[in-house]
């Protein structure tokens, strides 16, 4: 398992990442809504900023199919599942509740280091 690095962690740091989750969520949301067919690559950003935080916060450089500390729990099945079929709107659903876990992981991650 690949550790977190304490300092990736601050609150101030995941405070920024989770704020562009937010608003690409939205837009995701409305494009669902509308059913306009850009739900599907705003999902594939989302993905990319979900990977992204992961890899950033770890503490070495890491391919994206190892398992992090950051994960919550079935993260990475949950992660795969979403990748499948990134347009439909269960999996707009997951990524967003994986997005809240991990913002609540990461705030325990950080008080526990």
């Amino acid at each position: 398992m690949i550790e977190v690095n304490k300092e990736a962690l601050s609150k101030e740091t995941v405070d920024a990442w989770f704020a562009q989750w937010e608003a690409l969520e939205a837009q995701i949301h409305a494009a669902h809504e509308a059913r306009n067919g850009e739900a599907k690559s705003l999902m594939e950003q989302g993905i990319a900023h979900f990977e992204q935080l992961l890899v950033e916060s770890a503490t070495s450089e890491v391919g994206l199919d190892t398992d992090f500390e950051l994960y919550p729990i079935n993260g990475r099945e949950r992660l795969r599942f979403i990748k499948a079929k990134p347009g439909q709107y269960a999996c707009y659903r997951q990524l967003d509740e994986l997005f809240k876990e991990t913002k609540k992981r990461a705030a325990r991650l950080r008080l526990k280091k």
